[in-house]
């Protein structure tokens, strides 16, 4: 699969990709890791993704820590602990884009070569109705509640 190539004027990271270029990544390259950065309640009360059709798994960082979302002091080393390949593509998950761009730069100049942005996130943007079903991975991929 073809992802959308560096453009070092636009991207200092990998690139941006939908949920779905996720999704078939993930399931084409067992290398790739989702990186789930959302707050603990968010996995909680809104759900995760599910990757157990396509055997893989993800892992769980916040990237800020609520409830006045500062920065997580922790997650670099969390993530170079449980992700020690600087060379397998990574992509980074939100609510909407924000934060997973966030870290997607900064595990960048980590030395992580392959940083994606999913840039629709878990929940998508909202639709003219408030309701987050016009894209994301909860509006078209597996996802699990608690």
């Amino acid at each position: 699969m073809q992802l959308k190539p560096k453009d070092d004027k636009h991207y200092p990271y990998a690139g941006d990709v939908t949920a779905v270029q996720c999704w078939e990544m993930l399931k084409s390259d067992k290398e790739a890791v989702l990186v789930d950065v959302r707050t603990k309640a968010e996995w909680n009360y809104v759900g995760f993704p599910d990757l157990s059709k396509i055997s893989n798994s993800s892992l769980y960082i916040s990237w800020r820590l609520y409830p006045f979302m500062q920065v997580n002091p922790d997650f670099n080393s969390e993530l170079e602990t449980q992700l020690t390949n600087k060379h397998s593509p990574v992509f980074f998950i939100c609510k909407s884009g924000g934060r997973s761009r966030e870290a997607a730069i900064e595990m960048t100049s980590r030395g992580f070569e392959h940083c994606y942005n999913v840039a629709d996130g878990f929940e998508g943007i909202l639709s003219s109705a408030g309701e987050s079903a016009v894209n994301g991975w909860k509006n078209i991929l597996p996802w699990k509640h608690i």
